[in-house]
């Protein structure tokens, strides 16, 4: 079976393609939509222990966001900058390391005025634990 390609211009157009109104995905509609076939990304599961989808109650592989955003990567790891498929484990690993070191505090309002509030309830609960220690 014969798969249609993108245009070039589409692909540099949209090289990150968002999926508005969809949070769960299929091994075939990932494959379709990133230009792979199921088996690669069965075989990418085995390789990267960054990609693991759940499993739904069928046993159907059950992809979302995450999963795709680490699927691109490997993709143009691999496909993009021709990284071996240990040079690829090593470079997502080291990128994956990094994130998880920082954190974005980029809050909204809401969540701001919700890390204060613990904040404050945190110091409150330290000071009570402090005059409780007192002899």
């Amino acid at each position: 079976m014969a798969r249609n390609k993108k245009p070039e211009s589409a692909v540099l157009a949209n090289p990150d393609p968002g999926t508005p109104g969809k949070m769960f995905f299929q091994i075939r509609d990932v494959a379709d939509m990133e230009d792979l076939k199921p088996h690669v990304l069965r075989y990418w599961e085995t390789e990267f222990p960054q990609l693991r989808p759940e499993k739904g109650s069928t046993g159907q592989r059950i992809y979302r966001e995450k999963d795709l955003k680490v699927i691109r990567r490997i993709k143009s790891l691999l496909y993009g900058q021709k990284f071996t498929i240990a040079g690829a484990k090593r470079q997502l690993s080291t990128e994956i390391r990094s994130e998880k070191f920082q954190m974005n505090l980029n809050l909204g309002l809401r969540e701001n005025q919700l890390l204060n509030t613990i904040l404050k309830v945190k110091n409150e609960l330290n000071g009570l634990l402090q005059v409780l220690n007192r002899p």
